[in-house]
């Protein structure tokens, strides 16, 4: 969704723009080349591959710039949560624009030695930082049955995830759990397959074991409005979600942001915490046209929300 994240985040040539999952680059080189001469770019993420992979793609599009500040663009590994932290550090305080383009990237998916996908054979790892010590394995060989099942069905969303976690309990019992191909097995034999059905049956359980990873959705919120409040007037936040969870916190934050209040009508004081900070710039999450879907089946997921800065109330 490059064109619908280019047309909500509006960047303009001249102050700091976050990447707060900078991935591959493919959203930062495009935004970096409009900041030329005088807008800078700071890139975050977990994945030091990730890090030298969009550092070389960023690099020609300052070549072919004349700019007017030292260093067009900057990376650093940290996770976005950490987002706050990295820019205090550096001594900024104002934002023109940031995006969060949520979840695993393609490098991460297409790598059979990550272990993120049930397709491709690899170690159980599935972490995006590779320094960070819990891995998928740890997870699926030592959590009691009852807390797998539980973790499968609320980051999972897998109406199964009993039935998921007993028989993940009765291989582990014979032979511990080491590579994706065998935990896609074992789980595409306990949900049912049905006409309607059209992801692999091991989709959900394998989502819900990298966000328990990765921690996905610890810190989101507060990443989110940590970057609101750095907004200068009229700054955009843009957010891209792949899943129901993830695009729930966006959409509440967004909400709570805008000045919605979420508490129970008899209460007589808010304290939600409920503030007009943002102004959402569409009632409805954007979605990936069919022939994008079409040219990449991975978008096909995808919720893209954007909100403008509307008060100057740090």
């Amino acid at each position: 969704m490059l064109a619908a994240v280019l047309a909500a985040l509006a960047p303009r040539p001249a102050g700091l723009y976050l990447d707060a999952t900078v991935g591959l680059g493919g959203h930062a080189a495009a935004i970096l080349d409009r900041l030329a001469p005088a807008g800078r770019l700071l890139g975050l993420d977990w994945d030091p591959e990730a890090l030298e992979i969009a550092g070389a793609r960023l690099a020609p599009v300052v070549s072919r710039h004349e700019w007017s500040v030292p260093e067009p663009f900057h990376l650093e590994r940290a996770n976005f949560s950490e987002a706050a932290a990295v820019l205090d550090r550096q001594g900024e305080q104002t934002l023109r624009g940031a995006l969060f383009d949520l979840g695993v990237s393609s490098l991460q998916l297409d790598r059979g030695e990550r272990g993120f996908s049930f397709r491709r054979e690899g170690p159980l790892d599935m972490r995006m930082d590779p320094d960070q010590p819990l891995t998928a394995a740890e997870l699926v060989n030592r959590l009691p049955e009852a807390e797998l099942a539980r973790l499968i069905a609320e980051y999972g969303e897998e109406r199964w995830a009993h039935r998921v976690a007993r028989e993940i309990a009765r291989a582990r019992a014979r032979r511990p759990f080491s590579t994706t191909a065998e935990l896609a097995e074992v789980v595409a034999r306990a949900v049912p397959r049905s006409p309607g059905l059209t992801i692999h049956p091991a989709t959900r359980t394998f989502q819900a074991l990298r966000i328990a990873v990765n921690a996905e959705l610890e810190g989101l919120a507060g990443a989110l409005e940590g970057c609101a409040r750095r907004l200068e007037p009229g700054g955009r936040l843009v957010v891209l979600a792949y899943h129901s969870l993830e695009d729930r916190i966006v959409k509440r934050t967004f909400a709570r942001l805008s000045g919605h209040c979420a508490c129970p009508p008899r209460l007589p004081v808010c304290s939600c915490g409920a503030e007009p900070l943002l102004r959402p710039l569409s009632r409805r999450p954007e979605t990936p046209a069919a022939a994008e879907i079409a040219r990449n089946p991975r978008a096909r997921s995808a919720r893209l929300r954007a909100a403008e800065r509307t008060a100057d109330n740090r």
